[in-house]
């Protein structure tokens, strides 16, 4: 059965009198996720509520009741209702990964013991469902699904799609869960980001983890990235941005309006706060304010053995880490070794033995024009910056570049 079918459906009582007819149908999440729970019934003026067990058969001859006690339709806090909440709202559908708009849902029908029972199985967004909503009250039920025979359903299953609720409060109420948006690509869910409006972009920033909502948040355009975080309580923003690579925390931070910058460093943790700050004192256009102080540097005499430890004590650079760097006792750059290197040989073998031939660097005042020709001359995948007594401090890679070229 379909929504479309179901409002305006009659209600019989016991001995088969009309008692009014289905206005909404509500889900109950913290009870059951699927389940219709409850029917709005109007009659006259009135609405009353019908549970799901009050239910003796729904078919398109209507709702046939097993017992007559209505009550009064009141407060509905903890219900998610089907026309109001849904119907012709935009969900997300996170199995697409897309951002669509709802124009009917697709129920089925199950028997429990002696009453039947409605369970949402599809929300439709597709052409069938725009010609069944058309026709609706013009022509009957059972020719509608004649002429949409031949029309390809389009509709997600029920289990995939994602609800927008801007109110922290009612998502609690709800029980609205983020787990589907939490398991998506970070590209994708900052694609969906950007097609919501300012309150559901909030809401999810609000609610998802703060480490998947930074990686998210790297993706999103730099304008939506700052309307974004001054939406945020200070509190939570601060631990998303806590939660970014160093650079792009600092080119974030930069992009927002001075008080707000300032109390969101304020309220981070001290290390990656002290971290961002000093990148935040570069410009932008130079090596110092391109580069990430994420990386892995070793003193000269290390041996591979000495670099497989290190990367085991920093998987969470594993990702986009392509490079170890060689120091001297004050710090000084002296070598880069490729990771790949490291498993063509013993572990005892010196890394500087490994270290590539030609050790290119810029200084951290490098303008970022210079380091793009660097980039494409010498095919780089990671290019050392060192301040003004050669110390490392901070290293610039291929994805920090293609951000430069994409805003050009």
């Amino acid at each position: 059965m379909f929504l479309t079918e179901l409002l305006g459906l009659k209600v019989f009582d016991l001995k088969g009198r009309r008692i009014g007819v289905v206005k909404d149908a509500a889900i109950v999440p913290l009870v059951d996720p699927v389940r219709i729970d409850r029917f709005l019934i109007g009659s006259g003026s009135a609405w009353f509520k019908v549970r799901y067990d009050q239910v003796r058969s729904i078919s398109l001859d209507g709702i046939f009741l097993r017992d007559e006690i209505l009550t009064p339709h009141h407060s509905d806090e903890y219900m998610l209702r089907v026309v109001r909440d849904l119907l012709d709202q935009q969900i997300i559908d996170a199995h697409g990964r897309k951002v669509v708009r709802v124009t009917d849902l697709t129920f089925e029908i199950r028997q429990e013991g002696e009453y039947q029972v409605l369970w949402v199985l599809d929300v439709d967004v597709g052409i069938r469902s725009v010609l069944r909503r058309l026709a609706r009250g013009i022509i009957p039920p059972t020719w509608i699904r004649k002429l949409q025979a031949r029309i390809p359903p389009r509709s997600i299953r029920w289990e995939y799609c994602n609800i927008l609720e801007p109110d922290p409060q009612r998502r609690l109420r709800l029980n609205i869960s983020n787990k589907l948006l939490e398991g998506m690509h970070p590209a994708d869910l900052a694609d969906i980001v950007e097609d919501l409006g300012p309150a559901d972009r909030e809401a999810i920033f609000e609610n998802i983890d703060s480490e998947v909502a930074a990686d998210a948040l790297s993706e999103v355009d730099p304008d939506i990235q700052a309307s974004i975080l001054e939406s945020l309580e200070t509190e939570k923003a601060a631990d998303i941005v806590e939660e970014m690579a160093p650079d792009e925390a600092a080119d974030i931070l930069a992009g927002l309006e001075e008080e707000t910058s300032h109390d969101i460093l304020e309220e981070m943790e001290h290390e990656p706060k002290s971290e961002v700050s000093e990148l935040m004192e570069f410009d932008e256009d130079t090596a110092g304010g391109m580069m990430n102080t994420e990386y892995v540097a070793l003193p000269e005499p290390s041996t591979v053995a000495d670099a497989i430890t290190a990367l085991k004590t920093n998987e969470e650079l594993l990702e986009s880490l392509n490079t170890i760097f060689l120091v001297d006792s004050f710090e000084r750059l002296t070598g880069a070794v490729p990771l790949a290197r490291l498993f063509l040989h013993e572990g005892a073998t010196p890394l500087r033995e490994l270290a590539a031939e030609t050790l290119i660097e810029v200084p951290v005042t490098e303008h970022q024009e210079q380091i793009t020709e660097l980039f494409d001359k010498y095919n780089l995948l990671a290019l050392p910056v060192v301040d003004t007594q050669h110390r490392l401090a901070g290293v610039i890679t291929a994805d920090d570049v293609i951000s430069v070229l994409r805003q050009k």
